[in-house]
């Protein structure tokens, strides 16, 4: 019972908060959404932190959808071997991960050791910060600990179970024998999820798609008054 509340349950949970949070934030808080950008308040920690963070986190999600989202019977028809995948993800995803969690901890430090930016900070910044980190670090710590060729293959056991949340043919079966510390970054993803819509993570989805087909902004130099004498 407890598997089936942890690994079939919960997640639905956390999806209908997660959707649910996104519409009540965008039909009552327009306004709040946004990344509330902290430049003005102090520029050279921020510039290097969001760098390595957004880059990094780029790349960790684009190898945990080829991990988790795509089969693995796509890669063995691609002649892929299970050594050279996890190879492949070891090489691109240690860096990125590395880049992230260094990101990471220079916002966070930003965050704590700049006057003006504790004075500002919500909730909701220490919120998203926290979850950020804990899901970092559960996740490289999970890396690490599978850094042998011959670890454990997550893309027979928690991509399935991902695919089967997707398509509501969830089997906690398949998370029975996984180590610990990927269950431990999975519940970090979870709360990480849940908090998702109610803080200033909300700016992901916001894409400026309209400035592709919006008028051009005119701007014309001023002159100077004797120009015009």
């Amino acid at each position: 019972m407890f598997d089936q509340f942890l690994w079939v349950t919960l997640p639905y949970i956390v999806l209908t908060i997660f959707i649910g949070g996104h519409i009540y934030r965008y039909q009552n808080d327009q306004f709040g959404w946004t990344s509330k950008s902290s430049e003005l308040l102090e520029k050279k920690l921020l510039r290097l932190g969001s760098n390595l963070f957004h880059w990094g986190i780029i790349f960790v999600f684009g190898g945990h959808v080829m991990g988790l989202l795509i089969p693995i019977g796509v890669y063995e028809r691609m002649s892929v071997s299970e050594h050279q995948y996890h190879m492949i993800a070891l090489i691109g995803g240690i860096p990125a991960g590395i880049a992230a969690t260094i990101g990471i901890f220079i916002l966070l430090y930003r965050r704590m050791t700049v006057r003006r930016l504790i004075a500002t900070s919500t909730k909701g910044d220490w919120v998203s910060l926290i979850c950020l980190l804990i899901v970092i670090l559960s996740g490289m710590s999970a890396t690490f600990s599978n850094i042998d060729s011959q670890g454990f293959d997550y893309r027979t056991t928690i991509g399935p179970w991902l695919r089967g949340i997707l398509t509501f043919r969830a089997d906690p079966s398949l998370l029975i024998d996984v180590p610990v510390w990927f269950k431990i970054h999975v519940l970090a993803v979870f709360g990480l999820v849940a908090a998702w819509p109610f803080t200033r993570l909300v700016h992901v989805f916001s894409v400026p798609v309209r400035y592709l087909t919006r008028s051009y902004v005119i701007y014309r130099k001023r002159r100077p008054m004797n120009e015009d004498l």
